[in-house]
């Protein structure tokens, strides 16, 4: 059977942090495919103005720049509005029918996944692929769902880190890949 993986979130920016998380998910779980899914707003950062889809859009393009096993899908965007799992996940449960399908989450949102939006459906068409924090212990994954922690490469860097380092003025060579640095000065983003 074929797997899929699915790894959901604002990538505001996508950072090395991201790419490692793929390519755990790709090698430990046989993937043949992993979908990079930006929202085009997410529902647990209302608050939040991401930058530009467009330009998010871009950033991961370049940073998937070669790759063959992984690519980005932008079905959120073009949705609109709040992005949901289920919604996503429905989607890609129809375009690969034979698929088992992987979802990608931080353990941050493990202990909440039943508050989400159609939740018994969400753990029926997906498995759960939890990424660890490191330094932090894993705790269960809460019924109905199903899944398991990747033991990956723990990266400790975030978005906001890097959007607040870019703020102000430091340099965030060797968190996001090359061109991503680049398209991030060129549009002027998180100034």
């Amino acid at each position: 059977m074929q797997r899929i993986g699915l790894f959901g979130g604002s990538f505001d920016p996508i950072h090395l942090g991201h790419l490692l998380v793929g390519q755990a998910a790709i090698e430990e779980l046989g993937l043949e495919r992993l979908f990079f899914i930006p929202a085009a707003r997410s529902p647990f950062k209302p608050e939040q103005q991401p930058a530009p889809c467009e330009v998010r859009l871009a950033m991961i393009r370049l940073a998937l720049a070669g790759r063959t096993d992984c690519e980005v899908d932008d079905f959120e965007i073009q949705r609109g509005g709040t992005s949901f799992t289920v919604d996503t996940v429905r989607y890609f449960a129809q375009r690969f029918a034979q698929a088992k399908l992987c979802y990608l989450i931080g353990a941050d949102n493990v202990p909440g996944l039943p508050k989400w939006r159609a939740p018994e459906e969400l753990a029926e068409l997906a498995e759960f692929v939890v990424i660890p924090r490191p330094g932090e212990s894993p705790g269960p994954i809460p019924p109905p769902f199903r899944g398991q922690y990747l033991a990956g490469f723990p990266f400790g860097v975030s978005a906001s880190q890097i959007r607040h380092r870019v703020r102000l003025g430091q340099t965030v060579d060797h968190l996001v890949p090359a061109p991503v640095a680049e398209a991030i000065c060129n549009n002027r983003l998180y100034l």
